[in-house]
């Protein structure tokens, strides 16, 4: 190829080396092509004219598909934008209701400490309650063992005091508060 090249730069060895074709058309003559020649290049153009149509259509249609999906991408963003407000919102609305909620429970068992109803969701608000009032009713439960442990029996003999150790004076101050209805 690069000899021709050098061939059509070079018009005074053109035609040296070759032999005019039968027909009358060279190629790598600088003259008028032949009719044939100008109907295979007319072909030649009409074909590349069809692929460049074409290439142009399904460019077109690539443009058009591509333009579709950014509108849908466009649209998704939104209703994702949205959504993401929406949930924001019930996040936040959440929050306050854990809030009220371990108020209430707090109001209603006042029985319970405050500071150990505690807790960031309604399970685990209703946790802790519920381990505060297995501790409180274990609590309550030592309390009137030893409650029991301190009860006088009824109908047990009342106390007699000894009164060997005491002085006179100590007897008669005993006997004195006796009388005002305290006990000895």
């Amino acid at each position: 190829m690069s000899e021709e090249l050098e061939n059509k730069e070079n018009p005074d060895e053109v035609g040296k080396d070759q032999e005019p074709k039968e027909d009358g058309a060279n190629p790598d003559f600088m003259g008028t092509p032949s009719a044939q020649d100008l109907e295979t290049i007319k072909a030649e153009l009409e074909a590349e004219r069809a692929t460049l149509a074409e290439a142009q259509a399904t460019l077109a249609g690539k443009n058009d598909s591509i333009a579709k999906l950014e509108a849908h991408i466009a649209g998704l963003q939104q209703g994702f934008d949205e959504k993401a407000a929406v949930l924001t919102q019930l996040r936040e609305a959440h929050v306050q209701a854990v809030a009220k909620y371990l108020e209430a429970v707090r109001s209603a068992n006042t029985a319970l400490p405050a500071d150990v109803i505690t807790g960031d969701t309604i399970e685990g608000i209703d946790a802790s309650v519920a381990q505060a009032q297995a501790i409180a009713g274990a609590v309550r439960e030592t309390l009137a063992d030893e409650a029991k442990k301190g009860r006088v029996p009824a109908g047990a003999p009342t106390r007699v005091l000894n009164l060997d150790g005491l002085t006179p004076r100590e007897k008669i101050a005993l006997g004195l508060q006796q009388q005002k209805g305290g006990n000895a």
